[in-house]
C-alpha cells in the first residue's frame, strides 16, 4: 500500500479482509478440487480481474472453521515474496450454496469463507502433462531456481510448507513460479524439538524420515520433495511412484541404498525402522540410474536425495550449486513460451473423458457389431457405374429401347458370373468403403486424444532421440533423458557470469 504524504490518509482502495461478498465475483471455471474444497478461476465484476476463488470446505467440521485454513491464512498473510502466492483477500457468501449441477455443498452453517489469490495459468504437473511438451534445460534451471528461493524464504521465516509437489507450484504465462496450497503447512522452531505429524506431504515426494514414523523434523522434509521434482524434470516422470508405504520405502531404497547407523546415525531408534527394515542390503544408485544426467544436475540431486536428512542440502546451498551457474544458465521467465491454461485437474478430467469415450466406443463395438457390406464390382475401363433409375416416369426409364428376351451372357458373349481378375473390387486407396471415417486425427491440445502417461523428458538435442526408450541397457527402468549435453549458448563447462553482477547473495535477499 502506498505510503500517505502531505499529512493525508491513505485513500488507496484496499478492502478489510471478509467485508465483501463472493457476490463480487463470477465464477467461470472449475480447475481445482481435493479434500480442501475447490478452486475456481474467477472474475472480479467491478475490476475485470481474473482471480482464483479458493472455497474452504466447512461439511465435514464439527468444531467451527477449520484449522488448516486458519493457519494457511496466517502463514500466507506473513509470507510476501515473489515467488510465494499471493492471497489477496478473504470473502463470505451469506448462505448454502449448489455446486456446477445445482446441488447443495452440504454446509451446515449459514455461509462459505473463500479465500482469494491472484490468478496462475498453470502448475508445474499440468503443464508437464501437456502433449508434446518438452522442457528444455534453462527452462528447467529457471522453474527450479525459483522453486529453491521461493522455499529458501520461507525457511528462513521458519515456516515448513510440507506439501511440495507439481501440482501445488503454479506457473504464469510471465514465466513466474510461486509455491502455493499451504493447507498443511505450518511454523517450526529451528531446536526440531515439537513433535510433528509425520502424515503430511503426498506419497509420491514424502522422505523417509517420515515414512519410518518421525516426529521430529524441519527443512530438510522440503528439500527432499524437491529433489523429487527436480529428478522428474529432467527424468520425464515421477521417479518414486509407490502405491502405498511400504512400497514407496522399497522404492527408495532401491535408489538410495538401505539406511543403517553408518549412513544415517540414529535412524534404528525411529519408530518404525524394524519394520520395514528390507530382507536384504541394497546399495545408493542415484548415479548409477540417472548416469546419462548432465553432471552437474547429478551432484545437486545426490545432495538432495540424501537418506540422512541432517546431511541433506539446504535450499540455499543448492541454489549456490555449480548446476545453475555453467552453461547454459537459467533462462530469463519472460523469455519461456506462452502455453494455454491448463491445470493438473483439467489435464485428469479430459484424460479420464477420453477413457471413457474410447471405453463406451468399444461397448458400442460389441453390443451392435457392423455388417460388411458387399461392394459392387468395378466397370471396365471407360465406362461409369450404372445408375439405378426406379421412378418410371423418368426420361431415361422411358426413353431406352427393348431388350431383347435372351440371357444377359448371351448378348454380351461372356461367361455367366461376375467379372473377375485384379479389378473385381475397390483398390485399397479408395477413400470409401467400411473404414472411410479412420482418417488420421489433427493435432492440437483440445482436438486429439491424450497419449500414453508419463511425460517426455527435456528437449532432445542433435543426437538424442525424441522418441522410443530412453537409452539402452538402463537397469531397474531409468534410461538417458532427451535432453542435450551441450549448451544451445556455448561451450559447456565452468561457472558462468553473474548477469545481475555483484554478490551472488543479493539475488535472493538471504540473510547474511
Amino acid at each position: 500500500m502506498a505510503a500517505a504524504t502531505n499529512n493525508q490518509l491513505n485513500v488507496e482502495k484496499s478492502p478489510s479482509w471478509g467485508s465483501r461478498s463472493v457476490d463480487c465475483f463470477e465464477k467461470l471455471e472449475l480447475i481445482g478440487e481435493g479434500t480442501y474444497g475447490q478452486v475456481y478461476m474467477a472474475r472480479e465484476k467491478e475490476t475485470g480481474e481474473i482471480v482464483a476463488l479458493k472455497k474452504i470446505r466447512m461439511d465435514n467440521e464439527k468444531e467451527g472453521f477449520p484449522i488448516t485454513a486458519i493457519r494457511e491464512i496466517k502463514i500466507l498473510k506473513k509470507l510476501q515474496h515473489e515467488n510465494v502466492i499471493k492471497l489477496k483477500e478473504i470473502v463470505t457468501s451469506s448462505g448454502p450454496e449448489g455446486d456446477d449441477q445445482g446441488k447443495q455443498d452440504g454446509n451446515k452453517y449459514k455461509g462459505n469463507i473463500y479465500m482469494v489469490f491472484e490468478y496462475m495459468d498453470h502448475d508445474l504437473t499440468g503443464l508437464s502433462d501437456r502433449p508434446g511438451l518438452r522442457f528444455t534445460v534453462p527452462q528447467i534451471k529457471c522453474y527450479m531456481k525459483q522453486l529453491l528461493t521461493g522455499l529458501h524464504y520461507c525457511h528462513v521465516n521458519q515456516v515448513l510448507h510440507r506439501d511440495i509437489k507439481g501440482s501445488n507450484l503454479l506457473i504464469d504465462n510471465e514465466g513466474n513460479l510461486k509455491l502455493a496450497d499451504f493447507g498443511l503447512a505450518r511454523s517450526f522452531s529451528n531446536d526440531h524439538n515439537a513433535n510433528l505429524t509425520n502424515r503430511v506431504i503426498t506419497l509420491w515426494y514424502r522422505p523417509p524420515e517420515l515414512l519410518l514414523g518421525a516426529t521430529k523434523y524441519g527443512p530438510a522434509v522440503d528439500m527432499w520433495s524437491v529433489g523429487c521434482i527436480f529428478a522428474e524434470l529432467l527424468y520425464g516422470k515421477p521417479i518414486l511412484p509407490g502405491k502405498n508405504e511400504p512400497e514407496q520405502l522399497n522404492k527408495i531404497y532401491e535408489l538410495c541404498g538401505t539406511p543403517d547407523e553408518l549412513n544415517w546415525p540414529g535412524v534404528s531408534k525411529i519408530p518404525w525402522y524394524n519394520k520395514f527394515k528390507p530382507a536384504r542390503q541394497m546399495k545408493k544408485r542415484i548415479r548409477e540410474l540417472f548416469r546419462h544426467f548432465d553432471r552437474h544436475a547429478l551432484d545437486l540431486l545426490d545432495k538432495m536425495l540424501v537418506l540422512d536428512p541432517s546431511q541433506r542440502i539446504a535450499a540455499k546451498d543448492a541454489l549456490d550449486a555449480e548446476y545453475f551457474w555453467t552453461d547454459p544458465l537459467p533462462c530469463d521467465p519472460k523469455s519461456l513460451p506462452k502455453y494455454e491454461s491448463s491445470h493438473e485437474y483439467q489435464t485428469k478430467k479430459k484424460r479420464q473423458q477420453q477413457r471413457q469415450n474410447e471405453e463406451a466406443a468399444k461397448r458400442q463395438k460389441l453390443q451392435h457389431p457392423q455388417q460388411h457390406a458387399r461392394l459392387p464390382p468395378i466397370q471396365q475401363t471407360g465406362q461409369a457405374h450404372p445408375q439405378h433409375w426406379n421412378a418410371p416416369s423418368h426420361p431415361l426409364n422411358n426413353s431406352q429401347p427393348p431388350m431383347p428376351s435372351v440371357p444377359s451372357h448371351q448378348l454380351y458373349g461372356k461367361a455367366r458370373g461376375p467379372p473377375g481378375g485384379p479389378n473385381r473390387y475397390p483398390p485399397s486407396g479408395t477413400s470409401g468403403g467400411y473404414y472411410q471415417d479412420r482418417g488420421g486425427q489433427s493435432g492440437g491440445y483440445n482436438s486429439a486424444p491424450y497419449p500414453p502417461q508419463g511425460r517426455g523428458p527435456p528437449y532432445p538435442g542433435n543426437n538424442a532421440p525424441s522418441n522410443g526408450p530412453r537409452g539402452a541397457g538402463a537397469a531397474a527402468g531409468f534410461g538417458a533423458p532427451n535432453y542435450p549435453q551441450s549448451s544451445q549458448y556455448g561451450v559447456s563447462g565452468g561457472r558462468g557470469s553473474n548477469p545481475l553482477g555483484g554478490n551472488r547473495n543479493q539475488q535472493y535477499n538471504w540473510q547474511q
